[in-house]
């Protein structure tokens, strides 16, 4: 689940749930948006090398499509974000974090948070 180092700048670490090999299906639940609230987030579930779920307090879900493909990142894999604000944008990065030892791997830019529907919900 969610593990968290607040420093100046803060630094959030998040342990992904075990993700299964195909993306789940999503269906969109309204218009994308460039930032989510950092503090809403329940926790994340990172799907592929390119799409993590991130799951907000209160149930919704907004799916990011990463620019580019990451490496490294899967679903045994932490990552980690810094923060400026109180908020996670389109324009900040996730660094893949390795472990043992909390080494960084791949940080690849976000893309755009889009509320979705998972199937099956």
């Amino acid at each position: 689940m969610m593990k968290a180092l607040f420093l100046a700048p803060v630094l959030m670490l998040i342990g992904a749930a075990p993700a299964a090999q195909d993306v789940p299906e999503a269906t969109p639940a309204g218009e994308a948006v460039d930032c989510i609230s950092a503090h809403r987030i329940n926790h994340t579930r990172v799907e592929s090398d390119r799409v993590i779920d991130f799951h907000m307090m209160g149930g919704k879900v907004y799916r990011n499509e990463l620019r580019m493909r990451c490496p490294g990142l899967n679903a045994n894999r932490t990552i980690m974000y810094e923060l400026h604000t109180t908020q996670l944008c389109s324009l900040d990065t996730i660094t893949v974090i390795h472990q043992p030892g909390l080494m960084r791997g791949a940080t690849c830019g976000l893309g755009k948070f889009q509320p979705v529907t998972l199937a099956g919900n």
